[in-house]
């Protein structure tokens, strides 16, 4: 069922009602600065008036020019005072808009991660956040008192002569009905401007983060040349955009200040037969020149008043992706044995990548995940951890559903290493005392000895106290695995999941690394994927996956005599490893 689309204010109610105030008063601070910038009109026109009138002592000027500086006053200062508030506001409202979005990531599945890259997610967070700060700062206050003064002032013409009010609005029309061919169509070129920004960026962060990966394998020229064609396509389309609103925009700007065009003549003709006076007839030509800058000021925020839909649109659709529901009162476990019993799982695809999955995962055991890649078995390895809701079926740990289990208590019973483990721009002993933020120095280090990383960290210039650069940038693959694994050790979790933790490791480092994995895992349940089979033919249970369902399990003796699949993997890797062996 299609969702109802929201307007601004009900989209993003709940952040900008917390600062109403704010805002109310930076609007009616702001029409006191227009109203009172429309004070020097009015007493220029007095000026004029006492002059045309012959009046030559300077004294009966000198009020009307006191009160024309202290409009001028009044505006500047009031014109500050609105902007002060609306943007105090307007960042207090952004800021919430923010906090709301990463605390949303927090308890959305990986699943939304995996489905947005890192420049879509940026997009949303900074740029398109920051292009609401012109819409709440300025549009809001400004655009309301730029609306209401000249209407003000047409009421004042009115008074003093309708025909003269009505002839001075001839122009305005016009200028509008231009202003509004340049908005033909601007709902869908700012989505298509969202999207096209959202492309570049994420070629952006992918040319800049694959740049040692492009530079190794020669690719430069290629992955420029992807990059040089997002940043040609965004350039394109604003450069076409404009193309198309150009005349518009032109002759509404060239028309809507010509108001004296049609006040003038008639005017004119209405003082020379009588029955305009000339006080009247100066006040009214001032007062129109009056009416222009504020209805352009409104022009001009036209353009974000068709944005606030898209935005409030694509802020809303991420405040309100699903989440993972989970209680917070803590479950009693009997044990920590997993069961997976009739597991069904999707992604957003609508495609089915697991099938029925029914496995028992028994304390204290290692079990192996194999399979061909694509299978399903990091999908397993997540859904365990739960990075995402089964689609059907139930995951049960100590016999109750995970779905029943608190998101804390979960997280401190599994410690979950990736292939692509991920450090934080800090030193390496902060990353690794981020398995338990209690931990002393000494224990950090004393888990760094056990899980084998402790001698190349004491060869680098600082030892523990190295920054690892962004993403672990200064160290190498294998090495940011290491510290992964002491860092998920020190955790201290029941149930430890290896999804691949020593892909990046040469063989002597991985022989070290499967040591110290050994020694710290006594008394741990380990499930752990590799595609290296030799590293898991010790495994308790050996589970084959093939295309998101169990072929078979057992011990390695045992799939070997009866699993086709296990025997043609275990043959390509025996294969593989030989060419190795030859090649060194």
């Amino acid at each position: 069922m299609e969702q109802k689309k929201q307007s601004f204010m009900e989209a993003l109610g709940e952040f900008i009602q917390p600062n109403r105030s704010g805002y109310v008063w930076s609007v009616v601070s702001s029409i006191l600065g227009v109203a009172s910038s429309m004070i020097p009109y009015i007493c220029a026109g007095k000026i004029i008036t006492v002059l045309i009138m012959g009046e030559t002592d300077f004294r009966q000027i000198t009020p009307w020019l006191l009160l024309a500086l202290s409009g001028y006053v009044l505006k500047v200062c009031f014109s500050n005072l609105s902007t002060a508030l609306s943007h105090k506001a307007a960042f207090s409202t952004l800021e919430m808009v923010r906090k709301a979005m990463v605390e949303k990531w927090q308890r959305v599945p990986m699943g939304y991660f995996q489905n947005n890259t890192s420049g879509n997610l940026k997009t949303s967070l900074v740029d398109r956040i920051d292009s609401m700060e012109p819409i709440l700062a300025h549009m809001f206050p400004e655009m309301t008192a730029n609306i209401l003064v000249p209407v003000a002032i047409l009421v004042y013409l009115f008074v003093l002569d309708w025909r003269m009010a009505l002839i001075s609005l001839i122009v305005l029309p016009i200028g509008f009905a231009l202003q509004m061919g340049c908005m033909k169509g601007f709902a869908e070129k700012y989505q298509e401007q969202i999207r096209i920004t959202k492309k570049l960026n994420t070629t952006l962060v992918e040319y800049v983060g694959g740049i040692e990966v492009i530079k190794a394998f020669n690719q430069s020229a290629a992955s420029y040349q992807k990059f040089t064609d997002a940043v040609n396509e965004n350039a394109a389309f604003y450069v076409n955009w404009m193309h198309d609103t150009q005349k518009f925009m032109a002759g509404s700007r060239a028309v809507m200040p010509t108001v004296l065009a049609t006040v003038l003549p008639f005017g004119t003709l209405f003082y020379l037969r009588g029955s305009l006076s000339a006080p009247s007839f100066v006040m009214i030509m001032i007062l129109a020149l009056g009416i222009i800058k504020p209805l352009l000021a409104v022009v001009d925020y036209t353009d974000n008043f068709a944005m606030l839909g898209t935005i409030a649109g694509e802020v809303r659709s991420v405040l309100d992706a699903p989440e993972l529901i989970r209680p917070i009162q803590e479950e009693k476990l009997a044990d920590t044995t997993l069961s997976l019993e009739n597991v069904l799982f999707e992604y957003n695809t609508d495609t089915e990548v697991l099938h029925g999955i029914d496995l028992d995962i028994t304390p204290g055991n290692v079990t192996a995940l194999v399979g061909l890649s694509g299978s399903g078995k990091s999908t397993i390895a997540k859904l365990i951890a739960g990075y995402w809701d089964v689609t059907g079926g139930a995951i049960k740990l100590g016999g109750i559903d995970t779905r029943k289990v608190p998101a804390v208590q979960l997280s401190k019973l599994v410690a979950y290493v990736s292939q692509d483990s991920f450090l934080f721009d800090d030193t390496i002993r902060e990353n690794i005392r981020m398995g338990n933020p209690d931990a002393t120095d000494q224990q950090v280090e004393e888990m760094a000895k056990a899980a084998g990383c402790d001698d190349f960290i004491r060869e680098l210039p600082a030892g523990y106290d190295t920054k690892v650069g962004e993403s672990g940038g200064q160290l190498s693959g294998g090495e940011r695995q290491r510290i992964a694994i002491a860092r998920a050790m020190m955790k201290n979790a029941p149930i430890i999941i290896l999804d691949e933790a020593t892909a990046y490791a040469d063989v002597e480092n991985e022989a070290i690394m499967q040591e110290a994995i050994g020694k710290l895992i006594t008394g741990k349940t380990l499930l752990v994927i590799a595609h290296r089979l030799f590293t898991i033919t010790d495994a308790d249970n050996i589970v084959v996956i093939n295309k998101g369902r169990i072929d078979d399990q057992g011990t390695h003796s045992h799939l070997l005599e009866h699993c086709e699949l296990y025997r043609k993997m275990w043959a390509a890797n025996q294969e593989a490893a030989d060419e190795k062996e030859a090649a060194l």
